[in-house]
């Protein structure tokens, strides 16, 4: 069975290839039909590998499939294979099961718009390139999907690209990403010239074998992170995350669920053994998760857009990941990923219903009292925002996040990020119910249209259940002592080492701060009718937080502003006062340039010849 592995990614494709190739197809139904069974079926054909690796797992706990040589050049030698171990099959049951849900969604979300077949094309080569991203055994394999993914999120965020802000957005996204990206190349660059192979297992197994001691792992793993931070919108290249909501709600919850944002923190679990050799590396994980997990719950929480909200959220999420992959968890961090993937495609669906039923409208203060009007809605969404705001014993989000928690106050840092993890629990509370209570509490004041047929609803409750139980294969010492989860990643991680007892205020502070939280929203929100009335008081903070500390606006100042000015004056267009001097530098050497193209045949001949001596004499000197 494990030789259909190369269908998993190629079923989707093939969807993408139908969609995109084909001028046209019998119907609308019919492409949403080809986009959502082709995805559909890769993931039964997953999950049935997944049965037949728990009951028959292969020799040494991985199987490899090579499907062609690549590249054969000199000491390059790159084979296009696919590794299925326990964290590939993980993510790849995620990322089917998940995309097939929003799919399916997708088929009564997106009914009647013009582009049904484009987006369907995306949505599918989405997939396929994420799932070639984590099942792929080489790093530069694996860069194709990661590309792949970076591609697609940008004509999916520009999808409806007749809005002008929407092709901004995509643009933002794809070129923040593009820093990231290049550091990754590097990175992969720095290891095969070090190492002398692309092959991830191998790299890794080098590395401990041939750089302990050196600074190489140091160095590479900084460029992995780098790229890293830019997929997984951590600080300081987070920007890009809250305008991506310009595209579709189904895209929002595929990017922020299933695949792009999760990319980094793969990476990172994947190549944990060479980040294990670069401590000083770990730390700045750590503190990068820490960091972008409170700052984001900020700006979460003054947000009027409820999927800025949800965006805001999804980069605090994933900052809890990278904490835990900063203290060397990455158990902890695969499994948060996997709750969250549950409760926050709910969430971002959830949302797609209540602007849907909204006539698009999706200011919160400008909704209240749907929880009478859409009841189903209602209770999913809450099921949904229990597990986000992590409500202790009863929902995945807490298992996940007191598992992060548990093992930053055993890890070497001590409180002070574990404090920082505990305000972010309390904080995710405030903000999902403040959510809540705007959208689905109070007095009704728009009129709602229809509410979500069989398509839109399956999905909602499949994910409902998932983020309610799907905690419950990790649960702690005093809870029973669950270790499903971190027993079958074993044969990628070691087994989860619980060597100190939690003070009992530990436990009680990680498991009330959600709950402290969720009090604070009920007396904020859930009484009063508008949202100013209670934000007002945090006056110009509240502004800093809006706009996401600001960093946008010293990334304009900075790196925006001047390439404009340059091309403004390269064009010969007027400048702005402090960067006059820009076009008289761009005039002076457009007169020399131009002195040089004199068009005699045997001038050009004579810059050849003396730049040739030139090189050559450097080269023998």
């Amino acid at each position: 069975m494990y030789e259909l592995l190369w269908l998993v990614p190629a079923l989707p494709f093939a969807g993408f290839l139908i969609l995109a190739l084909i001028g046209r197809v019998p119907s609308a139904r019919a492409a949403a039909a080809v986009g959502a069974l082709s995805v559909g079926l890769s993931a039964a054909l997953t999950l049935y590998i997944g049965y037949e690796y728990l009951v028959s797992p292969p020799e040494g706990g991985a199987f490899t499939q090579s499907l062609w040589q690549w590249i054969s050049a000199g000491g390059l030698q790159v084979t296009a294979a696919l590794r299925l171990d326990a964290l590939s099959l993980l993510m790849a049951v995620v990322v089917t099961s998940v995309g097939f849900l929003i799919h399916l969604y997708s088929m009564r979300y997106m009914a009647g718009d013009d582009g049904l077949r484009r987006f369907f094309a995306y949505m599918n080569l989405f997939t396929a390139s994420m799932l070639v991203l984590v099942l792929s055994d080489n790093l530069l394999f694996l860069y194709v999907g990661w590309e792949g993914v970076g591609l697609c999120s940008y004509l999916l965020i520009g999808f409806w690209y007749k809005e002008r802000y929407n092709g901004y957005a995509a643009r933002k996204a794809f070129i923040v990403t593009r820093v990231g990206d290049t550091l990754f190349a590097i990175g992969i660059l720095v290891l095969f010239t070090g190492l002398g192979t692309m092959n991830i297992q191998e790299l890794m197994t080098r590395a401990t074998a041939e750089w302990a001691g050196s600074g190489l792992p140091t160095l590479a793993a900084a460029l992995l992170l780098g790229g890293a931070l830019g997929k997984s919108a951590q600080l300081p290249l987070q920007t890009w995350l809250p305008d991506a909501m310009a595209g579709p709600t189904p895209v929002s919850a595929f990017i922020h669920a299933a695949t792009m944002v999760t990319a980094g923190v793969y990476l990172i679990a994947r190549t944990h053994a060479l980040f294990d050799l670069a401590p000083e590396v770990m730390s700045v994980v750590a503190v990068i998760g820490a960091a972008t997990l409170l700052l984001a719950s900020f700006s979460a929480l003054v947000q009027k857009d409820i999927k800025r909200v949800l965006a805001y959220s999804t980069i605090s999420q994933i900052g809890y990941m990278f904490l835990a992959l900063g203290v060397g968890a990455p158990q902890a961090a695969m499994f948060h990923f996997m709750t969250h993937a549950f409760f926050k495609a709910l969430l971002f669906l959830g949302a797609g219903a209540v602007i849907l039923a909204m006539h698009h409208e999706q200011d919160m203060t400008k909704m209240g009292g749907l929880r009478k009007e859409m009841p189903f809605v209602f209770w999913t969404f809450l099921a949904g925002a229990a597990s986000l705001s992590a409500l202790p014993f009863v929902t995945a989000g807490y298992f996940s996040k007191d598992l992060i928690l548990s093992l930053v106050w055993q890890s070497s840092f001590g409180a002070v990020l574990w404090v920082c993890g505990v305000a972010g629990a309390f904080l995710t509370a405030l903000y999902t119910f403040r959510m809540v209570f705007l959208t689905f509490f109070g007095e009704g004041r728009k009129k709602t249209v229809e509410g979500p047929g069989v398509k839109m609803g399956l999905p909602l409750l499949a994910l409902a259940a998932l983020s309610i139980a799907g905690g419950f294969v990790e649960t702690p010492e005093f809870f029973g002592g669950m270790g499903l989860f971190s027993n079958f990643l074993s044969p990628v991680f070691p087994l989860l080492q619980h060597a100190q007892e939690e003070p009992g205020w530990v436990l009680y502070a990680g498991a009330g701060a959600p709950v402290a939280g969720l009090a604070a929203a009920w007396l904020f929100y859930g009484r009063r009718k508008a949202v100013d009335a209670v934000e007002q008081p945090l006056g110009a903070l509240r502004g800093f937080w809006f706009s996401g500390w600001g960093f946008d606006s010293a990334y304009d100042f900075i790196f925006v502003r001047p390439f404009l000015w340059l091309t403004s004056a390269l064009r010969g267009e007027p400048v702005d006062r402090p960067f006059r001097w820009v076009e008289k530098l761009s005039g002076s050497l457009n007169t020399l340039f131009v002195r040089t193209q004199t068009g005699k045949v045997r001038w050009y001949a004579t810059g050849i010849t003396i730049g040739a001596v030139l090189a050559l004499s450097a080269v023998l000197l």
